[in-house]
């Protein structure tokens, strides 16, 4: 069985980021998935979330693809303070990415992006400044932040809050709806018809607007609340992981 191994590297600012990731057992360059983690109810355990459900091992064994998980700013070991899927915590998804890139055993033309929740309204963004992705794969997130902050639970505006402010400037950076037209990477959106965090609406205007920019988008709707079951999320993402990680096929 692969060894996951863990890495603090740099932020580009002199800030450490957490990694972690399994490396699959070939030679030739694979593709590899990064997975950014969500809101952890205070538990800050941050990127060692996918090590202790065994998502790294489960998708590098599956997929013969590194898989890598980063701990966002104040999660895990990553250095703090938290920004609210801000520009730090994009620039920490940025060096991961540089990382895996750098990687003798990626091929740096088959890198996905996978974030959930809080990780898929930073890692939407980061999209619209990593041109050279493969694909990203944004689950349960938020597209216009300040549009749901009108509407959220006053837990969830205070974490705004404390972490953003509530500027135009500081929802704007964190809104990918407003980036769309930047977005290159094929993109499979995955939401919960039912989510109360996350109104479905968010998931369905982004869909549009990267579709009328041109890019390749899906969106698959599911009937549940913000978290979506394994199962349901694994028929959507079986065959697309399988794809665009297939090295045969020629990508436009």
């Amino acid at each position: 069985m692969p060894d996951v191994t863990r890495h603090l590297i740099d932020r580009g600012d002199g800030a450490g980021v957490e990694l972690f990731q399994v490396q699959p057992e070939s030679r030739t360059p694979e593709g590899a998935i990064l997975f950014v983690h969500g809101n952890q109810g205070g538990r800050l355990t941050g990127a060692k979330e996918a090590v202790d459900t065994g998502t790294l091992l489960r998708f590098c064994s599956r997929l013969n693809v590194t898989a890598a998980a980063v701990s966002q700013p104040g999660f895990g070991a990553s250095d703090g303070p938290a920004d609210f899927c801000g520009p730090y915590t994009q620039r920490a998804i940025i060096a991961a990415l540089s990382f895996l890139r750098a990687q003798p055993c990626v091929d740096p033309g088959r890198i996905v992006l996978y974030g959930n929740s809080r990780g898929a309204v930073a890692s939407a963004m980061v999209a619209a400044q990593v041109p050279d992705l493969r694909a990203v794969i944004l689950r349960s997130g938020v597209y216009d932040l300040e549009a749901v902050y009108k509407g959220s639970s006053k837990g969830l505006r205070f974490a705004i809050e404390q972490e953003a402010g509530r500027s135009r400037e500081a929802f704007r950076a964190r809104s990918a709806l407003h980036h769309a037209p930047k977005i290159r990477a094929e993109t499979l959106l995955l939401h919960g018809r039912l989510d109360e965090r996350a109104p479905v609406a968010q998931a369905e205007q982004f869909s549009d607007a990267l579709s009328d920019a041109g890019a390749s988008v899906m969106l698959h709707v599911f009937e549940c609340g913000h978290e979506i079951p394994r199962e349901y999320a694994q028929m959507a993402l079986h065959s697309f992981l399988q794809r665009v990680f297939d090295p045969a096929v020629t990508y436009h």
